[in-house]
């Protein structure tokens, strides 16, 4: 089953997750729920903010094609996907950072360059409740560090450069104002 994706606008986006308790059926089943939106919607991360839900977890499947570094190498080649990341933390980075595109299923055909770290260390529950980490590069890096945004209320607007956020000035109010309406 599909849920709604909550657009930019929508006050939700803006709250900071709350961490889950334990992970139990509810958990499960909107990690399913979940996975089968972003599907759906062809997105390669999904947090519970964006589907109108605050528990502290996003879901992430990067294809494998989307996984090859420069070299045309899998950067992540022992990463099984998909992966739910619940209550996760950056515990780690390095210094180097990658300036690439991003959209946001929050953010329909709205695209910005962000500045991101290349490489991360992360601390999660996974859907069995057991602690995890996971050492994440390029793509992979960058959905984890964009989806925890969403679990700490910040958007892809507010990692925009100045002149994207006024280059796309027209389209963001449009989103605003359909998304305002559509709420009622």
């Amino acid at each position: 089953m599909s849920l709604p994706i909550c657009t930019y606008g929508n006050p939700i986006l803006r709250q900071k997750a709350i961490e889950v308790m334990s992970v139990n059926d509810d958990v499960r089943a909107l990690a399913k729920e979940m996975f089968a939106t972003m599907y759906a919607e062809q997105g390669v991360g999904l947090a519970a903010e964006q589907v109108g839900r605050t528990e502290r977890m996003f879901v992430v499947d990067i294809p494998a094609e989307g996984d090859m570094g420069e070299d045309g190498q899998r950067e992540n080649p022992g990463v099984e996907m998909p992966l739910v990341f619940i209550n996760p933390k950056i515990v780690g980075h390095t210094d180097d950072v990658q300036v690439g595109p991003e959209g946001c299923l929050s953010f329909p055909e709205i695209f910005a360059n962000v500045e991101r770290w290349y490489e991360v260390d992360a601390e999660y529950i996974d859907l069995d409740g057991l602690p995890r980490t996971i050492h994440a590069k390029g793509l992979l890096s960058r959905a984890i560090q964009h989806e925890l945004d969403h679990l700490d209320g910040i958007l892809l607007v507010d990692r925009m450069s100045h002149v994207k956020k006024v280059a796309l000035g027209g389209k963001l109010k449009r989103l605003v104002k359909e998304t305002k309406k559509a709420l009622g």
